[in-house]
């Protein structure tokens, strides 16, 4: 079973520093039918007006995932960390027993584009947590490359949840299959170009939630695509 969620069905605010598209119930929006997926809870596809960003607030028992699109993301936070994320990077935090931490757009003259995912944990009262790490554009290409993972191998991100967060690029004509494992779900939004899965034919943040399904394709014909897709329970 697959649902195609339309880019423009998305709850949308604009505070002028701030234009956020939120895939799920968040802040003010809540919907009941649409308050997660799994152990999902929050994909908001933001873009910050330079110089602008979130101040110190506290979040405790979640995984927060940040991936730049375009842009730099300055990170505070109280646990000492201070870093600055960019496109080919990707931050994970474990809010866990408590955190607090502060994000701003790095760049005092351009707008920055960030995903910002959060899930469920395993477990509650975690220590909290930061971790930043790089992965190879080159590599994306035609390819599922893991970006987040349970156990952090390989230069990944680590996770307290077990579920693994790709990004591919494929290239017009190629094919991508993923075998979805019995009691899994998937999670996929174009980021960028067109692609065709499992018949949906979906463009720049379309996104499909699948269950059920054992077998997902991916295939693009004419244009690329820039895909993010999520394994999870």
């Amino acid at each position: 079973m697959i649902k195609l969620f339309p880019a423009n069905e998305r709850n949308s605010v604009d505070l002028g520093w701030l234009r956020s598209a939120r895939s799920f119930s968040f802040g003010d929006y809540f919907d009941q039918d649409n308050y997660g997926f799994g152990v999902m809870r929050v994909l908001n596809d933001d873009v910050i007006a330079p110089g602008r960003g979130f101040g110190a607030h506290p979040h405790s028992d979640m995984e927060i995932v940040t991936i730049p699109l375009a842009g730099r993301l300055k990170h505070e936070d109280n646990l000492g960390n201070v870093e600055v994320t960019s496109a080919g990077e990707v931050q994970r935090m474990t809010a866990g027993s408590g955190i607090i931490h502060a994000e701003y757009n790095d760049s005092d003259t351009e707008e920055g584009r960030f995903f910002q995912l959060w899930f469920m944990p395993r477990e509650k009262g975690l220590e909290a947590s930061y971790e930043m790490v790089s992965y190879d554009n080159d590599k994306l290409i035609n390819a599922f490359v893991p970006i987040v993972t349970p156990d952090g191998a390989n230069g990944t991100a680590s996770i307290h949840q077990d579920l693994t967060i790709y990004l591919t690029r494929l290239e017009p004509g190629k094919k991508l299959y993923h075998n979805q494992q019995p009691g899994r779900r998937v999670f996929a939004m174009v980021i960028e170009g067109s692609v065709d899965i499992n018949g949906f034919s979906m463009g720049p943040k379309d996104s499909i939630r699948a269950q059920f399904e054992p077998d997902i394709l991916l295939r693009t014909s004419e244009e690329s695509a820039f895909v993010l897709f999520i394994d999870l329970p």
